[in-house]
């Protein structure tokens, strides 16, 4: 019903009580008190971090320094810190409806009550966005260009450095972009390539010339479904009744590819890539750094990446029926494991050897990096619960919410059955037992 720990693979205390309802525990860094599932609470003072969940993920808090945000339901949010400028700043979102920011440079003030009237910053992948009744019209920016929607995705006029364009979609379309440069953050000139682009009754007419003024022009025509072709000094392209028929010549990575019907059927030959797809049946395809693998699809996949000291290796059953992951730092040998049995079980081993295992795991395998969940739900329904310290030969094994829990080490082995009723400890040869909480004995 109550109980205190060492923990095994890092030094700190660890307290439980009430079975799964009820657990603290520090670090050097790091501290959390929670009463799963209803709430939890944890701190970093190394980093100045901290997270607060009730019923996660229904409502949580989070700060780094002095940024924090608060969310119900990823939907509606508050939101605040500082800014480059040394501004606070505040924000209030209700997703995807209301947004607002304020702060004391009045440049960064917005509001935004969508679809109806309003403006934003650095939201939905655009520097800035107005818009008027939404979708008749919307002005976005990213970094210089600008782009004015006209009952959006239909019409729209752009124009930025060196960039020009409209389109009337599906029925016409052109843009037009010189060559220009910009400063890299290393105070580099670096080029920009042009390019002229138009479409008319789109897809069934597409001319675009990428990449002007660079070592690598590339033409693009193509009257979907009819043909589709590529070309440029590094790769050729032609398609025929696209998707159907494909061949490729890569010669910037130096394989030819043929495919058809693509992505299902791929065949391809040459030092850069060899891939051999009949999709979902099999795929086989690799090149001098990464593999993969999969037959009778989604029933097995293999993934391997290989670039020193980098090896790590990806076997799927099923998607996450089962999962095995091996990760090898090449230049010292050392290896690190991952195994998930969806739902029974998932299990680590980490660089130093050190390995923890939890016996039913129906979200872990899935969100095996979810600290929410492991914080907040993992201990309602943990069966089993296993941890080694491969240093110092520390264990700590719980079962069934502590009605059976083992701690030991080369010095000493404590075991308590049914929450403390009987308990045995044995500490440099002495040893002592007990039961209902009485001693019944103690010897050498």
């Amino acid at each position: 019903m109550f109980d205190r720990f060492d923990l095994t693979l890092e030094i700190g205390r660890r307290t439980e009580a009430a079975g799964p309802f009820y657990y603290s525990e520090r670090t050097e860094d790091d501290s959390t008190l929670a009463f799963p599932p209803v709430v939890s609470f944890y701190k970093n003072s190394a980093v100045d971090s901290g997270e607060f969940d009730f019923l996660y993920p229904l409502l949580s808090f989070e700060n780094y320094g002095d940024e924090w945000r608060w969310q119900f339901c990823e939907m509606l949010s508050f939101a605040g810190g500082r800014q480059a400028d040394e501004f606070e700043t505040r924000r209030f979102t209700l997703f995807p409806i209301y947004f607002q920011q304020r702060s004391l440079d009045t440049n960064l003030n917005y509001t935004a009550l969508f679809p109806f009237y309003g403006h934003w910053q650095y939201r939905l992948y655009r520097d800035k966005t107005f818009f008027v009744m939404f979708p008749f019209y919307s002005e976005t920016q990213k970094r210089d260009i600008v782009t004015d929607n006209y009952l959006w995705p239909v019409g729209h006029i752009r124009h930025g450095d060196g960039l020009n364009g409209w389109q009337i979609w599906p029925f016409a379309g052109a843009e037009h972009k010189v060559v220009t440069t910009e400063t890299n953050g290393f105070g580099d000139v670096t080029s920009i390539g042009g390019h002229e682009q138009s479409f008319v009754l789109w897809p069934f007419w597409v001319s675009q010339d990428n990449n002007l003024g660079t070592d690598n022009p590339e033409k693009f025509r193509a009257s979907i479904p009819l043909f589709a072709l590529t070309r440029s000094p590094s790769r050729d392209t032609t398609s025929v009744v696209w998707p159907l028929f494909t061949v490729v010549d890569e010669r910037g990575k130096k394989y030819h590819e043929w495919e058809g019907p693509w992505p299902f059927v791929i065949f391809a030959r040459g030092e850069g890539k060899t891939t051999d797809r009949v999709w979902p049946l099999f795929s086989r395809s690799h090149n001098a750094t990464i593999e993969s693998d999969s037959y009778g699809w989604p029933f097995y996949s293999y993934k391997r990446i290989h670039d020193d000291p980098l090896d790590l290796q990806s076997t799927r059953i099923l998607f996450y029926l089962f999962t095995g992951v091996t990760e090898r730092n090449t230049a010292t040998g050392e290896v690190k494991l991952r195994r998930d049995a969806w739902p029974f079980f998932t299990w680590r081993k980490d660089f130093n050897g050190n390995t923890r295992l939890q016996i039913f795991a129906p979200i872990e395998a899935i969100l095996s990096e979810s600290r929410g969940i492991t914080r907040n739900w993992s201990p309602l329904w943990t069966l089993w619960h296993s941890e080694k310290n491969a240093q110092n030969g520390m264990a700590n094994e719980s079962g069934l919410w502590n009605l059976y829990h083992r701690e030991s080490n080369p010095e000493f082995k404590k075991i308590s059955l049914v929450f403390g009723l009987y308990q045995y400890q044995n500490v440099d040869g002495q040893s002592r037992t007990r039961l209902f909480y009485l001693p019944l004995s103690g010897k050498k």
